[in-house]
């Protein structure tokens, strides 16, 4: 539980940084970050780079990301590699949260080629830190879950992409239920949740990242109008978005995991 536990810290630390006011004459240049998305003009500047393309690079870090994840699981599971990342587990958590804040607070300083970087290795660490999923629970299981949680992201993120509906309401609403979320974790680290807290636990964090994802992909669509005509800038929010929805897409999956593996449990009980 508290590998699951880890990734809902690393998606706040995530949130709680990439919307920081900038308070410097060199983070006045990141704007896209920092403005009201529905009443910003872009037509003082052509595209550097078109909206579909944009959303295309973001979706295929994110992916790229994800690939790197569950490959380094697969092979810290298999090898003596698992035993490094459990004696260091203390070790490479603070990796992983340092990881995170860099790119969320820092990416506006940042090389497109150190951007990448940074989120590269952080889905390396999280793959060897998630790698215990692949000792706890069976192949097919997993791959049933990474099929289930494709369905739900990819249905969500959809809705945030077409819907005319503004989703900016659901931010406050949904960071006080990811708060609540954590809180609820850390007690039941402690002491522990029996079958149903569980159960519920898990189906109400599945419900609040999926709709995180239509919100976080409604908000990186709106925030393409702030840096089109900035190549560079363009870029490196590619890889801010690619990392803020590799989170959704990684919390959705673990809860859908658990859910399955209850069920698994349940039934030959």
């Amino acid at each position: 539980m508290k590998r699951s536990f880890l990734c809902s810290i690393l998606y706040s630390v995530d949130r709680s940084k990439g919307g920081k006011a900038p308070t410097a004459p060199a983070e006045q240049e990141w704007r896209n970050f920092h403005m009201d998305y529905n009443n910003y003009d872009r037509g003082y500047a052509e595209s550097a780079m078109t909206s579909a393309d944009y959303m295309s690079r973001t979706y295929r870090w994110m992916a790229c990301g994800l690939l790197v994840t569950f490959a380094a699981a697969f092979v810290t599971a298999t090898t003596p590699l698992l035993y490094v990342v459990n004696s260091l587990y203390l070790l490479f958590t603070i990796a992983e949260l340092a990881l995170v804040f860099v790119l969320s607070s820092r990416v506006q300083n940042m090389s497109v080629g150190a951007a990448r970087g940074v989120f590269l290795v952080y889905a390396l660490l999280n793959g060897m830190v998630l790698s215990y999923y692949f000792i706890a629970f069976s192949v097919s299981t997993l791959v049933l879950a990474f099929l289930a949680t494709s369905v739900y992201f990819g249905l969500m993120a959809a809705y945030g992409a077409t819907t005319h509906k503004d989703l900016s309401g659901w931010g406050p609403k949904l960071m006080m239920a990811l708060v609540a979320l954590l809180i609820t974790g850390f007690v039941g680290m402690l002491f522990g949740m029996g079958f149903g807290s569980t159960v519920l636990y898990s189906g109400i964090g599945l419900v609040v990242f999926m709709l995180l994802t239509a919100y976080d992909t409604q908000k990186l669509s709106q925030l393409y109008s702030y840096y089109a005509g900035d190549s560079e800038l363009a870029e490196k929010a590619s890889i801010y978005g690619a990392l803020t929805l590799y989170l959704d897409f990684i919390n959705i999956f673990l809860y859908v995991v658990r859910l399955l593996g209850l069920n698994s449990r349940n039934s030959r009980s």
